[in-house]
C-alpha cells in the first residue's frame, strides 16, 4: 500500500442498479463532469462490494485504479460517500494492489474452465448428498478424503467476507497466505482448515463425482459438475483499489478481526 500523489482528471464514474447510487453518479457526473471508463484515470464505483468486485474484474491489469464509494448493502471495499472534494480525496487515497486467485476447473466432460477470483475459489455439492473431496497441496496429498457440503480457498482480500462467514480465518492485507477452509465437514468433523502459503498450488480432486455432483465458483463465475479443481495466485495479474488514509483495507481487515 502507498501513498497517491496523483491529481486525477479525467474521471469515470459507475453505478450499481440501486436507486441511490443512479443518484450519486448523476450528482457526481454534473459535479464534476465524466469520460468513460476506457478513457479515465480513475473509476469511481458507486454501489456495494458486488459493484467493487465487478469493477475490479472488469479494469484487472488494465492499471486504472478503482476507488468505491458506498451507496449499496455491504460495503467493506468502499469508502465513505460525500458529493464534496472527490478530486482532493482522490489525490489523497492510498494504492492497495491485489492479486487475484486463478481457478481451472475440469468439468465431468473433460473441458478446462478458467477464471479469476479477487474473494475465493469455492466448491459446493449440487445435490442432496455431501461432497467427498480429495485435496493436494503442490502435488501431494494433504487430505484423501474430507466430506462435506464444500470448500473454498479465500485471498485474503477476500477473507473477511464468505469464508469468515464459513468460520475461517482472517489474513492480514500483506500476508503471504491462502485460506483454505471446510464448509460444514462432516468428516474430519473437528477439521477447520489449514492456511497455505500463496505460492502453493491447491488441487481438489471430486471423489464419486456421478452420484455426489460438485459446482465451483470463482467469485461470479461457476462450472457445473466439475471432476478437478486448481487454484493459485496469479501474482503477474493486479487491480488497484484507492481507500481514505486511515481506512485502508489493511485497517479494515485488522478492525474486523477485533470485531468493530
Amino acid at each position: 500500500m502507498k501513498q497517491s500523489t496523483l491529481r486525477y482528471d479525467k474521471i469515470a464514474f459507475v453505478a450499481s442498479a440501486h436507486e441511490e447510487a443512479e443518484a450519486a453518479r448523476a450528482a457526481l457526473s454534473k459535479r464534476y463532469g465524466g469520460v468513460d471508463v476506457e478513457k479515465a484515470e480513475v473509476v469511481v464505483a458507486l454501489g456495494g462490494d458486488g459493484l467493487m468486485l465487478q469493477s475490479l474484474h472488469r479494469l484487472r491489469d488494465s492499471g486504472i485504479p478503482i476507488y468505491g464509494m458506498h451507496r449499496g448493502s455491504v460495503g467493506f471495499l468502499m469508502n465513505d460517500f460525500s458529493l464534496d472534494n472527490l478530486p482532493e480525496r482522490l489525490a489523497a487515497a492510498q494504492h492497495t494492489v491485489i492479486h487475484p486467485l486463478m481457478m481451472e476447473a475440469i468439468d465431468a466432460k473433460g473441458i478446462s474452465h478458467t477464471a479469476p477470483a479477487i474473494n475465493e475459489v469455492s466448491l459446493f455439492r449440487q445435490s442432496y448428498q455431501a461432497a467427498k473431496l480429495k485435496i493436494s497441496v503442490d502435488g501431494k496429498i494433504r487430505m484423501a478424503e474430507l466430506i462435506c457440503d464444500g470448500v473454498l480457498v479465500a485471498t485474503p482480500a477476500g477473507s473477511s467476507a464468505y469464508n469468515l462467514s464459513a468460520h475461517g480465518p482472517i489474513l492480514p492485507l500483506n500476508s503471504p497466505l491462502l485460506a483454505l477452509t471446510p464448509l460444514s465437514p462432516f468428516r474430519p468433523r473437528r477439521w477447520r482448515g489449514a492456511l497455505l502459503p500463496d505460492r502453493a498450488k491447491i488441487e481438489i480432486e471430486v471423489l464419486e463425482a456421478d452420484k455426489r455432483p460438485v459446482n465451483a465458483v470463482a467469485d461470479h463465475f461457476e462450472v457445473r459438475s466439475v471432476a478437478k479443481v486448481s487454484a493459485r495466485l496469479d501474482t503477474t495479474s493486479s487491480m488497484v483499489m484507492l481507500f481514505d488514509p486511515g481506512h485502508s483495507l489493511d485497517e479494515r481487515i485488522l478492525r474486523e478481526q477485533f470485531g468493530y
